[in-house]
């Protein structure tokens, strides 16, 4: 099941995409799954089979504006340095720990949406990655081989840095959450549909060039260890989002550099979850 956040008519939905067609299921489902992030707490899922079935379209998904496909998490945590090729690439030195930071709702644009170069910089860099999708409470201390069971789906994410700001400091903190450089969608892919994340073939592409290239396979630390090393310090909601890293190839560690201009357009693609396009502006 793909699942897909849209604004139509001044109002902001989620429904799940058939074809080229979606069904409302903030409006068809009732109280109570008004938002994406209760219907991930409890999706019935008797009832939307009953929706494709009787092919109950509301939309055509090519006619809709989306939005983020995960508007409103309640935490996005991100793993910097997972692929060992990029790691190489860091200037960081090796750890036996996933390092971990954080961004914010804000930082989110959509599918089609522009990524944006702000006015203090020129850096701004590309990361492609898989984005994991928390759907149950996994409470405190959840051990790595139950982890799995607590995703609810995965997405595309380019989480854009701006490079210089991400330096100022020893912390990246500012140069992973300018507004209007974290991409997320097209959709999210339900994990039923994903038996196994760590098989998927991920690549981002520049203006038609392939600048990453990559198997999720390759994570230093996989989907299930991420989960269970985040709940020993705090626990995950449904609706909060890990972005699991990125692999080499960004274009900061390129001889020279290769940073986003206006007019770029940037592809992410990654099997069994679908395509993320953006092109690149700069901030009015």
């Amino acid at each position: 099941m793909k699942l897909v956040s849209f604004r139509h008519k001044k109002t902001d939905g989620y429904g799940v995409v058939v074809g080229d067609h979606v069904i409302d299921l903030s409006a068809r489902l009732g109280e109570g799954y008004e938002t994406l992030n209760a219907f991930i707490a409890k999706p019935p899922k008797k009832k939307v089979a009953e929706l494709i079935a009787a092919k109950a379209f509301d939309h055509k998904l090519s006619k809709l504006r989306l939005l983020p496909a995960t508007p409103h998490p309640g935490k996005i945590i991100c793993v910097g340095l997972n692929y060992e090729e990029h790691k190489k690439e860091g200037v960081r030195d090796p750890n036996d720990r996933p390092m971990l930071f954080a961004r914010w709702p804000e930082t989110l644009i959509a599918d089609g949406d522009p990524l944006i170069i702000p006015k203090v910089s020129d850096k701004l860099d590309f990361e492609a990655e898989l984005l994991v999708v928390i759907g149950k409470q996994t409470g405190r201390y959840l051990a790595a081989d139950k982890a799995l069971g607590s995703v609810f789906g995965y997405s595309c994410m380019n989480e854009g840095s701006v490079r210089d700001w991400q330096r100022h400091s020893s912390q990246v903190t500012a140069g992973k959450n300018f507004a209007g450089t974290g991409a997320v969608g097209p959709w999210i892919v339900t994990a039923d549909e994903i038996p196994d994340p760590q098989a998927l073939d991920l690549e981002l592409r520049v203006n038609g060039a392939v600048m990453q290239q990559a198997n999720t396979r390759d994570m230093i630390w996989k989907v299930a260890e991420t989960i269970a090393y985040i709940t020993n310090w705090i626990p995950l909601n449904p609706g909060d989002v890990i972005a699991t890293g990125t692999p080499a190839g960004v274009g900061s560690r390129r001889t020279p550099p290769v940073f986003l201009k206006p007019g770029d357009v940037v592809d992410v693609t990654i099997s069994s979850v679908g395509a993320l396009r953006n092109p690149v502006a700069a901030e009015s």
